[in-house]
């Protein structure tokens, strides 16, 4: 494990699976169970391009470098000291020559990349639409949880644009947009294949979706079993602790 620089507020977490660590500030949004739950979703082929939009501190490809067999990840963030600590990560775990953190805007992805040049994409994009209620719409948390710098039809015309014929879009959002969702990947010919419910408890609703999206794949989709959290207040499901790699 290389030895990197901390700044103010840093702390460096043990992600419990490879030895693999991350860099996050407390002030700041740090990763969540949706992001684990999406590279557990995530079907990708041996030496697949992979793109990851809005990579925040790089934990979906740093995951992901570990659960599956893909060749390089990219990384896109548009918040500098974000992508900076993305960057760290990615020393600190010594995947220099897997992962490659680029700062800009997913609004304009296609001046970054080639256009049909990934295999598969990865989003964890903000939920909440607009900047409805908020107080300091440019801090960190703010612009990770609401669309103020990106909208979910900018999200899917770009994964639409970056993907190879045949290449999958994975994401993770919310159950209340899900008419929405559809609607917008069918816009940019991205075909929803594979959907799973995530339940906080199995008698309670649905407060995640996972979504795979094939580019300009045949319609049909299958529903997968849902995914339930916790069997106890704190305690697991097996399911969860085999996605964390427990």
């Amino acid at each position: 494990m290389k030895e990197v620089s901390l700044k103010p507020d840093e702390r460096v977490d043990d992600l419990e699976r490879n030895g693999l660590k991350i860099i996050q500030d407390k002030n700041r949004f740090c990763f969540g169970m949706d992001a684990v739950l999406l590279t557990g979703f995530v079907k990708i082929k041996e030496d697949a391009l992979v793109l990851d939009m809005g990579t925040g501190t790089g934990i979906i490809p740093i995951l992901l470098s570990a659960k599956t067999k893909a060749k390089s990840f990219k990384a896109l963030e548009i918040q500098k000291d974000s992508a900076d600590m993305a960057r760290r990560s990615v020393a600190l775990n010594e995947l220099d020559d897997k992962i490659e953190i680029i700062e800009g805007d997913i609004k304009t992805a296609t001046d970054y990349f080639d256009k049909a040049s990934f295999d598969a994409v990865t989003c964890n994009p903000p939920y909440m639409i607009g900047e409805h209620g908020l107080k300091n719409p440019d801090s960190a948390m703010a612009i990770a949880r609401h669309e103020v710098l990106c909208t979910f039809d900018d999200v899917a015309r770009n994964a639409a644009s970056l993907l190879k014929p045949g290449g999958s879009f994975f994401l993770v959002h919310r159950p209340f947009r899900l008419a929405e969702i559809f609607e917008t990947l069918m816009k940019y010919r991205l075909e929803p294949k594979r959907m799973q419910l995530v339940y906080p408890f199995v008698d309670k609703e649905p407060n995640m979706v996972l979504i795979e999206a094939v580019r300009g794949g045949k319609s049909r989709m299958t529903v997968e079993k849902p995914l339930v959290i916790y069997k106890a207040p704190g305690v697991y499901t097996d399911e969860i602790y085999e996605i964390y790699g427990y």
